[in-house]
């Protein structure tokens, strides 16, 4: 038995994969050697994709079908072999299956607040959080980009990377949409488009796309949506008298220890206005109520004043002290006086205040005569 004819009595291979994990993106299909025999069966199911990869070289990419190994349907294989057709000899290649399907309910979020410039309210911080679908687009360019030589690579491996893209894309875009923070919820739509549509060119250089991509909500800190529950309960309430009226008239249709102490409250409140109202039908001879007594004013502070005598200044002494000064001779009309508020030092018979002392005295007693 010659060594075609031994080759060729061995059993075909059957090529295949099926993934039960639901995040299983790339797995290696492994054989020992990475022998793949000629002739052998490849099954490619729908969602699926098969990529051979030949000494570190991207060969064939394969979609959903039945193929028989054969150099009629591997062009780049058999070039890369330079097979002759009539040899059917094993070869040696890696065949990588690729998961096409769309991944499906992947969250993302911002991680740190967005602060953005509403036009409204001015400077706010902003918290967004959704989900999105991924979906392989080109296998070759993905197993090239991405995946290189795992043998398994699942989604969590380039979630992180996908999601960090979208809370970038999303903070530029909100940034840039000068959309007041009250008509973002009713948007959230749009955004996710024009979210989706600008990251689909980054996301494509990975030989990905993303089908959809949705807004579940946008938030502000607590603090400020406090505010904003406040502001939106004063506008249902409206005019705060009649809101008010509307309580009380309430409260006295209550039953219980509160209905009571409301109409207590009321009734005295309205005995009191009564009582007012009967004392001011009274007229000038009926009852007054008493009228406040009202304190006097607080005495004028005393004036004080300070003499200059033989170049020294003296005092402060009083009006009365100055008196007793005038009487003794101490204080004549010609001392220089000063006190707090007067223009520079004044003779003492030139301020009115104390030129009265000197009236009070005596003129000098009549000279006698000669």
């Amino acid at each position: 038995m010659g060594i075609l004819d031994f080759l060729s009595g061995q059993f075909i291979d059957v090529i295949h994969w099926t993934d039960d994990t639901r995040d299983t993106m790339v797995w290696r299909f492994e054989r020992e050697g990475h022998e793949i025999k000629y002739g052998a069966k490849l099954t490619v199911r729908e969602g699926q994709a098969a990529v051979f990869v030949h000494e570190g070289q991207l060969a064939d990419v394969f979609t959903p079908g039945l193929y028989m190994l054969e150099t009629n349907n591997m062009p780049i294989m058999t070039s890369l072999q330079h097979w002759d057709h009539g040899f059917k000899s094993p070869f040696k290649s890696e065949i990588y299956f690729v998961n096409t399907t769309r991944f499906g309910n992947l969250k993302w979020g911002t991680k740190n607040p967005i602060i953005v410039r509403d036009p409204e309210f001015g400077p706010v911080r902003l918290r967004a959080f959704g989900t999105y679908t991924v979906k392989v687009s080109d296998p070759a360019r993905f197993l090239t980009e991405i995946v290189g030589t795992d043998g398994e690579f699942t989604m969590d491996e380039i979630s992180y990377q996908i999601r960090n893209i979208i809370v970038q894309e999303f903070s530029r875009r909100i940034a840039l949409s000068n959309m007041s923070v009250l008509d973002m919820a009713a948007n959230t739509r749009e955004l996710g488009k024009l979210v989706s549509g600008e990251i689909s060119q980054t996301i494509e250089e990975y030989g990905l796309t993303i089908p959809e991509l949705y807004i579940e909500n946008i938030s502000l800190p607590p603090a400020v949506e406090d505010v904003m529950d406040k502001r939106s309960s004063m506008g249902v309430i409206g005019d705060l008298n009649k809101y008010t009226q509307f309580q009380a008239a309430e409260a006295l249709g209550q039953e219980g220890p509160a209905g009571s102490a409301m109409q207590t409250g009321l009734g005295a409140g309205l005995g009191m206005q009564m009582g007012h109202a009967a004392a001011a039908q009274a007229g000038p001879w009926g009852p007054r109520p008493a009228a406040a007594h009202t304190p006097p004013p607080p005495p004028p502070p005393e004036k004080v004043w300070h003499l200059a005598q033989d170049g020294q200044t003296k005092g402060p002494f009083s009006k009365a002290a100055l008196g007793r000064m005038a009487a003794d001779g101490g204080l004549t009309r010609a001392t220089f006086v000063w006190t707090p508020g007067q223009d520079g030092w004044l003779k003492a018979d030139d301020v009115a205040e104390l030129a009265q002392l000197f009236t009070v005295l005596p003129p000098p007693p009549p000279m006698p005569d000669a």
